[in-house]
């Protein structure tokens, strides 16, 4: 994967540049809970101790749908005719944590609720330097 003309949609979201990625989670040493995004308090128990750290690949689809029409504008800025329905959901990574995430496949037949999903890095439009940015999704695996 050539790195040098793609961008991270958000510093700190996930490993990057990496051929494995790994989002980054918060983990708190206090209470042992984990959160996505990692933020510098713990959301389950207030504490400051929290650890940035990489989290699992792969995990399990939870809960899942497809998005079949155009979200309202705003937040949605792109052509209304050009829209692509794409799957969403919830994967359950093994650190008890449900992570809500675009899906690579937008066809019902092929997603099924318990299958195993891999985090994946997936063109999400270009900044005005003409890079690649690049946002997470989560492909079967």
């Amino acid at each position: 994967m050539n790195t040098t003309q793609q961008i991270p949609i958000a510093d700190g979201l996930f490993t990057w540049p990496s051929a494995t990625p790994q989002l980054i989670g918060g983990h708190c040493t206090e209470c042992g809970g984990w959160h996505f995004p990692a933020q510098d308090n713990c959301p389950h128990c207030a504490g400051l101790s929290v650890e940035r750290t990489p989290m699992s690949r792969r995990g399990i689809l939870w809960t899942w749908t497809v998005q079949a029409f155009p979200p309202p504008v705003p937040p949605y800025r792109g052509p209304v005719q050009d829209f692509v329905p794409f799957g969403v959901g919830y994967v359950e990574l093994a650190e008890g944590l449900r992570v809500q995430g675009r899906l690579t496949v937008n066809d019902a037949a092929q997603l099924k609720i318990g299958m195993p999903m891999e985090l994946v890095l997936e063109p999400f439009g270009t900044d005005a330097q003409g890079r690649t940015v690049l946002g997470f999704a989560f492909a079967p695996a």
